[in-house]
């Protein structure tokens, strides 16, 4: 029981760790894995036994026989599930091609080039060698988001980074399970045909499996056959149900079914997703903070030995740097991606649970069948995925400035809202050429802002998941214009200092207007108007207009004229092709050349 409670209270621990110091959550999981297995057996238990110890040994130990990779597979299907919930495809519409080849020929160029260099320098069998060289495919998106969420990149970059870790998952762990079933089947005559036999089965049961039972849940959901309050728990029994149900029928197909099952949810007109994914999100942050400790906790002295030499080290340099840059440039190749662009995707590329999971697992049951040198895989992959990690997590702010695609300026705009104001307002500033995003829950105007080429996701903020749905890292302001002042105000406050570098700013209450020279003053987006009032003039006069101005004076005279105006309302001073919003016009210079007032609704006549 102490064991028990044990491991989940220190894998909270170090996931509050990795948020308050802004680092993946895996550098301090390991490292507590680590601190009370073999290395509290070596150095501070003086019968030689560990803290924790995941396997059961006598009068001590968590799981007998087993157990430990059972659970350890379960617990991977629950993650993976959560991962492929995410996959959207309206958000890799601009970079699709590239992912699609650092996932394929990316992959592929990894597997074999890592193969052979760990066959070469190691002097492992191939056949562990290319083991190892499918479980390092898997680059990890509980790792890369972190990472990603404290560098501002451009929208691409970040987009390529992102969806390559989720997407490549289940391509690392399919094929890291055809080696694993060439080395348990054996050499021979039946080799090449039983493994692609196996292999055959694993796609067929995986993908018909995924697909049928996604359409199910689904159909479960969207019809409500079960009540509100059992809806995350009956989707986790699926979940589960569909994973052993598809290794039943082909072993190891069941990684497969579950990932292809969330990508199905995830682009399908499913109620009640953004609950279901974040119910999955809290889920996998438990078993991701327990699988990292017990599998650290796992491992032994003598493995970690195997490591403390030379060719380790050489390998994992090569790895890091000469297979993963070859991979990027090949699979970049003539793509819209520059070379800066290029070079910092090749640097960061940290392996994260799936990998060490899967290791572990296959590591063990290798040992067990007396296969040689198999201790190596366990050890050497946690070198991968704990070195990378740290690599990146230290270095990556910095690589991006020396490349130059860490973004010094965050002009990109974030609107709370998808209103007919907020599309007209979206529109213009898209068509200028400044990134919008629109976030709102009404389908309806999602739906009504893409049509109009504007970036708009359907986004509960009070689920606090809007950087797990959007590369934001480019934005630096912060605008939220929906009809619910207190949704108003709490963006504003939960959001201005992640997005609102620049400006954070919200529309004015009834009581705010009526009551004039508001403290809040320069918080507001339009200070005399309201929802209604903008929303109202957008209906009636869908237009953006704008009238040069060329001093001070002209700027306050013609800004009276607008507010006297009925349904037209200020908005923004443009200066070449830079925007301010009203409140912080003080930070404009108004007696240059090509500056302008920029205003909703109707047209006014200043020559009057």
């Amino acid at each position: 029981m102490i064991e028990l409670a044990g491991i989940i209270i220190l894998g909270i621990l170090a996931q509050w760790f990795a948020w308050k110091f802004k680092i993946p959550a895996i550098l301090p999981l390991i490292l507590i894995g680590l601190m009370v297995g073999p290395i509290a057996a070596e150095f501070f238990s003086e019968d030689g036994s560990k803290w924790i110890e995941p396997i059961w040994n006598g009068e001590k130990g968590l799981f007998p026989g087993n157990g430990l990779f059972y659970f350890v597979s379960l617990a991977i299907s629950i993650i993976l599930f959560e991962g492929g919930l995410t996959l959207k495809r309206s958000e890799i519409a601009n970079v699709g091609p590239v992912i699609t080849k650092l996932i394929t020929l990316g992959s592929l160029v990894t597997f074999i080039a890592s193969g052979v260099a760990a066959h070469y320098l190691l002097g492992l069998g191939w056949e562990l060698s290319l083991l190892f060289a499918a479980l390092i495919i898997v680059t990890g998106p509980t790792v890369i988001s972190p990472i990603l969420r404290n560098i501002p990149l451009k929208k691409d970059v970040a987009a390529v980074l992102k969806w390559e870790g989720i997407l490549i998952d289940p391509i690392g762990a399919l094929v890291a399970v055809l080696v694993f079933e060439f080395i348990s089947v054996g050499g021979g005559s039946g080799f090449t045909k039983t493994a692609l036999v196996e292999f055959a089965k694993i796609l067929l049961f995986g993908l018909t499996f995924g697909f049928t039972f996604a359409h199910a849940l689904i159909l479960i959901v969207n019809k409500k056959l079960v009540p509100h309050y059992l809806l995350n728990v009956v989707s986790l029994s699926f979940v589960l149900f569909v994973f052993v149900l598809s290794d039943l029928f082909a072993h190891e197909s069941g990684l497969l079914s579950v990932v292809v099952m969330g990508m199905v949810m995830a682009n399908s007109k499913l109620k009640n997703i953004d609950e279901l994914l974040y119910f999955k999100e809290s889920l996998s942050v438990l078993l991701i903070s327990i699988l990292f400790i017990l599998l650290a906790a796992n491992m032994n002295m003598d493995e970690l030995l195997l490591i403390y030499n030379w060719k380790a080290v050489a390998l994992f340099a090569i790895v890091i740097l000469l297979i993963r840059p070859l991979a990027v440039f090949l699979s970049t190749y003539k793509s819209s991606l520059q070379l800066n662009e290029k070079l910092f995707i090749s640097w960061v590329g940290p392996r994260g649970i799936v990998a060490a999971g899967i290791a572990s697992l296959f590591g063990t049951k290798l040992m067990k069948q007396g296969v040689a040198g198999a201790e190596y895989i366990t050890p050497l992959v946690f070198m991968i995925v704990l070195g990378t990690v740290l690599l990146n997590a230290t270095t990556a702010r910095m690589v991006a400035k020396v490349v130059g695609v860490f973004l010094k300026s965050s002009e990109a705009i974030v609107i709370i809202g998808a209103s007919d104001a907020a599309r007209v307002i979206g529109k213009y500033l898209t068509d200028n050429g400044r990134r919008v995003v629109l976030l709102d829950q009404n389908k309806s105007y999602i739906e009504q802002a893409r049509n109009l080429g504007i970036e708009a996701f359907d986004i509960d903020i009070y689920n606090n998941t809007i950087d797990d749905d959007t590369e934001l890292n480019d934005v630096g302001y912060l605008i939220a214009m929906t009809g619910s002042d207190e949704v108003n105000k709490y963006a504003v406050n939960q959001f201005s200092e992640i997005y609102g570098e620049k400006g954070s700013y919200r529309l004015a209450t009834l009581k705010e207007i009526k009551a004039s020279n508001s403290e809040n003053d320069d918080m507001l987006f339009t200070p005399k108007d309201d929802y209604i009032n903008l929303n109202e003039s957008a209906r009636d006069y869908p237009y953006i207009n704008e009238v040069k101005i060329n001093s001070q004076e002209d700027f306050t005279s013609k800004l009276e004229k607008i507010d006297q105006e009925i349904k037209s309302i200020p908005l923004f001073v443009k200066r070449a092709n830079t925007f301010a919003v009203l409140p912080e016009i003080d930070t404009v210079n108004l007696n240059g050349k090509d500056t302008s007032i920029i205003y909703l609704g109707k047209k006014v006549d200043f020559s009057s």
